[in-house]
């Protein structure tokens, strides 16, 4: 596990910021719905998730990937972040616990760094993944 960034200067090609781990919950798919106004009923309605030919409710791929924003911000600290984008790569689903990652992919001039960061569940898949790019002191 890493630490948080303490700098441009401080900072090494590989250095890994802090996992965030998260036990995706059906209340988190809920409580999610509410505050974005995604009401898909995908997120919360088991029979119409089953009439689809899903096995349950998945969760929301933009809550996903504010675990992640958040995992980042943690690390680079608030209003360093320039970047963000993500790719996402597999459902997520209630019962599954969400870890993030952020590692330290490249230096810039201009006190840019490069961050590679993903969320994988307990067995290792990947749900989401992508690049964060941050201007650092």
């Amino acid at each position: 596990m890493g630490e948080r960034a303490r700098g441009y200067t401080h900072l090494s090609v590989g250095d890994t910021g802090p996992a965030i781990s998260h036990p995706l919950t059906r209340t988190d798919l809920v409580m999610y719905a509410g505050a974005s106004g995604d009401f898909n009923p995908m997120h919360h309605d088991e029979i119409a998730a089953q009439k689809a030919g899903l096995p349950s409710v998945f969760g929301h791929g933009m809550f996903t990937a504010g675990l992640l924003a958040t995992a980042i911000t943690d690390y680079v600290g608030i209003g360093n972040l320039k970047s963000y984008r993500v790719r996402f790569t597999k459902q997520t689903w209630p019962g599954e616990v969400l870890t993030t990652s952020v590692t330290v992919r490249e230096k810039r001039a201009g006190n840019e760094v490069v961050l590679d960061c993903s969320v994988v569940n307990e067995q290792g898949e990947t749900k989401i993944q992508g690049e964060a790019v941050a201007v650092l002191r």
